[in-house]
């Protein structure tokens, strides 16, 4: 029997419909079904300044809109061949993991309740509130911050930052625990993801999955470790693996994840320096708000690169970061002018979907929500 699981609506967020071909109540073969969400974000950049097509990039992976801002600020640099200052970058590091911690917290919950389990939900959106906080405080937005801009920051840091940053890590660590009670030795959620969704290494690289699905599989591979950027390198930090490769393991390694994260930006607060937070390349870069009151030539530098954009000089670029679904990677084109030529999104939920079918086969129906849940798909990333 063939069996259609979702759209549910085209108006929700996160449409994936899956032709699911069953025998019985068992699972003979799946087909993912995208495109429900396509905005044409690559496209529609191609017709924007660089400084406009960043407030796109937002939109991809809604719940990671601060690594899809520095993946195309790194592109842009890269380009531009751009010097970004220590503290802007030191900032950059604390806000991705702090992204991180939001976005894995949010996925807790949600597996939880795809399971059955209300409370991690409940959980997970109250110590991801601390965090959107943040956020707010720092761009005045909770999810669409376009804070991470090419040349360093939108605008400067609040006052008190550092310590709202260390309240939120100090309480967001003290309930940990709480979720290893509620899931981890749960038996009636280890009964429904152990041995469930289970999927070597081989056939994930195979199909380009990276991110926390690979690590579960016991593959070793993290560009913060491997391709380090943003000075990833000078960060004492573990990567998280676990051999069993199902929905049990994947649970377990961003749980670790977690933790190396806060581990990451508590050693990013030590050394986040006093100085500029955006570069001084002013060819590139906006000058200080303050200055457009003060400096006619500030004015018109501020109205020639709105109106019509830096121009990076022509050539190609990919750069990519470590997103909590594994490797964002924008490529992008220049060709001279103030738009980009071409622009490409490697997004991690499109690579990490082509697994889904090799997970579910032979399991039960039953257990695809389980699986599902645990490969943390943003449709936004999959359909662009």
């Amino acid at each position: 029997m063939l069996l259609n699981v979702g759209p549910q609506h085209p108006s929700t967020h996160g449409v994936l419909r899956l032709i699911v071909e069953l025998e019985g109540e068992t699972i003979a073969d799946l087909t993912p079904d995208c495109g429900f969400l396509h905005t044409g974000i690559e496209k529609t950049a191609e017709h924007k300044l660089y400084l406009h097509a960043l407030t796109l990039t937002d939109r991809i992976d809604y719940l990671s809109n601060l690594h899809n801002n520095l993946a195309f600020s790194l592109a842009c640099e890269k380009l531009a061949d751009m010097h970004v200052p220590e503290r802007a970058v030191a900032a950059r590091v604390i806000l991705c993991e702090l992204q991180r911690l939001a976005s894995h917290l949010l996925w807790l919950g949600a597996f939880g309740i795809d399971l059955g389990a209300t409370t991690p939900l409940l959980y997970g959106f109250r110590d991801r509130e601390l965090i959107l906080d943040i956020f707010e405080a720092c761009s005045g937005v909770r999810m669409m911050t376009s804070y991470i801009r090419p040349g360093g920051l939108a605008r400067e840091l609040p006052e008190g930052f550092e310590e709202m940053v260390a309240q939120a890590i100090n309480a967001i660590e003290s309930r940990l625990p709480d979720y290893d009670d509620l899931l981890t030795h749960n038996p009636i959620f280890q009964q429904r993801t152990r041995g469930i969704g289970v999927i070597g290494a081989q056939e994930l690289l195979a199909l380009g999955v990276t991110g926390p699905i690979l690590r579960a599989s016991g593959f070793e591979w993290d560009l913060r470790k491997h391709l380090p950027y943003c000075g990833y390198d000078q960060y004492d930090f573990e990567v998280p693996t676990r051999p069993e490769g199902d929905c049990y393991a994947r649970f377990l390694v961003r749980l670790e994840e977690m933790r190396q994260s806060i581990r990451i930006i508590r050693q990013a607060l030590g050394r986040l320096p006093a100085g500029p937070y955006r570069s001084d390349e002013r060819k590139f870069v906006l000058p200080p708000r303050e200055e457009l009151y003060q400096s006619m030539e500030s004015l018109l530098h501020h109205f020639l690169l709105v109106s019509k954009g830096f121009e990076p000089p022509p050539g190609e670029v990919y750069a990519a970061v470590e997103s909590p679904r594994g490797e964002l990677g924008y490529y992008l084109v220049s060709d001279g002018t103030g738009k980009p030529y071409r622009l490409h999104v490697r997004a991690p939920s499109f690579a990490n979907l082509q697994a889904l079918a090799s997970m579910a086969r032979g399991h039960l129906l039953a257990d695809l929500m389980a699986i599902m849940a645990s490969v943390d798909l943003i449709m936004g990333d999959v359909d662009r």
